[in-house]
């Protein structure tokens, strides 16, 4: 669609124009129960449960170990091996919608440049803030050294052959240079060796993904869009998939927790406790702080007035949890009450919705690092900078897809040698950190919106006193 068709589309037309596709992805509005109220249950149900078995008979009575083994383990395995199995696809598949939905690169110009430069160096620095607190609080490391050492004998004991041969590949490249090293690391030689075992390698699939999306952009439309449209099918039954795998998540949650609490007790939920505060702690130091800075030295708003005036869409997303159903009171009021030019409106946060997500790469750096913890496993630096490019190119992957960090923090786990299991920790608080993280995603596109404009010529704030009510 070109600009001058852009213009004579009423704004709510080609609002609800740019949505509907990704709506459709979405669930349909639930009847009866949330399904994030279901889980709410599930988590204390599993939560109690597992505390009654702690205290009455220990973590090691053979009846336990039976109803483990043989009921709650087998249907909790079940939910995260139908996770796992739509990773590939998935990552995939968002991954090369994403990118090629920028369009033509060539053609993006100075509003394609500064918007792509000003996401990296923001997404880059919330992922960075996460690994920073995770490091520092140490979340999954609030345990006694008793329970960590069966949390590592229980959960660090899976690392898979894949992850053994990653080890020996690293030591065999020790002689080669750091940039060498980085070139291996990253760049897979053959994308069918990085898709066979049982531990597909994320950073090789991800860049395919991404060199594919590229590629497209570069590409005339009658040679791409045949491809393009089998990607955006692929990524819509994987989304499919994934509401109707969460519809389990209730009773896995139970199961799963049930299983962890039982065996390790109250130390565990002091544990989930640090990492909520850690992961609150870092998107409020984002959202404040670095958005702050943003907004008075690159917009040059006051960033008082700058969130005074979008109060409406920080509210529509933490209520939503959707930067896909935010979107539309974004394109308005970014318009109306920032005064962004809607030529810049229509591409920064339209792209931003799936490209621009820093809270939720923020939040998947500091799972990753808290998982890692808690399994007793020792992320080097290497692997840590590996976690925030994952993070980065995930805020891509999985975007517009409802829970879909949960399928990729998974394929991170089992990466580097973790009992995917763990994840049934942070399921059950996943949906009040979705709801902050969405909040910082929207308000993070604004921000790109008004850095990009500013950077224009253009005049911002040029709009009556009572905008920021609207």
């Amino acid at each position: 669609m070109s600009e001058q068709q852009k213009e004579t589309i009423p704004a709510n037309e080609y609002e609800r124009e740019l949505t509907t596709d990704l709506d459709d992805m979405t669930p349909d509005t639930p009847k009866g129960i949330a399904l994030h109220t279901k889980i709410f249950i599930g988590l204390g149900v599993g939560v109690f449960g597992g505390l009654i078995a702690n205290y009455a008979v220990g973590g090691k009575d053979p009846w336990l170990v039976w109803t483990v083994d043989n009921f709650t383990k087998p249907i909790g395995t079940l939910f995260l091996n139908l996770l796992l199995m739509i990773v590939v696809p998935l990552v995939f598949s968002s991954l090369v919608v994403g990118v090629a939905g920028i369009g033509d690169i060539r053609k993006l110009g100075r509003i394609g440049a500064k918007s792509f430069a000003y996401t990296l160096v923001i997404s880059a620095i919330s992922v960075v803030i996460g690994l920073t607190l995770a490091n520092t609080i140490q979340p999954g490391k609030r345990i006694s050294p008793e329970t960590q050492a069966v949390l590592k004998a229980e959960f660090s004991s899976g690392a898979s052959a894949a992850t053994e041969a990653q080890k020996k590949a690293a030591e065999t490249a020790k002689a080669d240079s750091p940039m060498m090293q980085a070139v291996k690391t990253v760049v897979p030689s053959n994308i069918f060796n990085s898709l066979s075992g049982s531990s597909p390698n994320m950073l090789h699939i991800m860049f395919f993904a991404l060199i594919i999306g590229i590629a497209i952009t570069l590409l005339p439309a009658p040679v791409s869009e045949p491809f393009v449209k089998f990607n955006e099918s692929l990524f819509a039954i994987t989304a499919k998939i994934i509401d109707i795998v969460m519809k389990l998540a209730p009773y896995a949650v139970a199961c799963l927790l049930f299983n962890n609490v039982a065996q390790f007790g109250l130390e565990l939920l002091a544990s989930l406790g640090w990492f909520v505060a850690t992961v609150l702690l870092g998107l409020a130091l984002h959202f404040f702080g670095v958005y702050s800075l943003a907004i008075y030295f690159l917009s040059k708003i006051n960033p008082i007035d700058f969130f005074r005036r979008v109060q409406t869409v920080i509210l529509t997303a933490f209520s939503t949890s959707s930067s896909n159903a935010t979107l539309p009171t974004a394109l308005r009021v970014s318009h109306e009450n920032l005064g962004v030019p809607k030529e810049i409106n229509n591409f920064v946060l339209t792209v931003g919705a799936t490209a621009n997500q820093n809270g939720t790469a923020l939040y998947e750096g500091v799972t990753v690092l808290f998982l890692a913890q808690l399994a007793g496993v020792d992320l080097t630096l290497g692997l840590q900078l590996s976690v925030v490019y994952l993070a980065i190119l995930g805020g891509i992957g999985t975007a517009g897809v409802p829970s879909g960090s949960i399928p990729f923090i998974i394929g991170i786990l089992f990466m580097i040698g973790i009992d995917p299991a763990l994840i049934a920790i942070i399921i059950g608080v996943d949906r009040i950190l979705d709801m902050c993280r969405t909040t910082l995603n929207v308000v993070g596109d604004l921000t790109a919106a008004t850095y990009v404009a500013r950077s224009e010529g253009y005049e911002l704030l040029q709009t009556s006193e009572s905008a920021g009510i609207g």
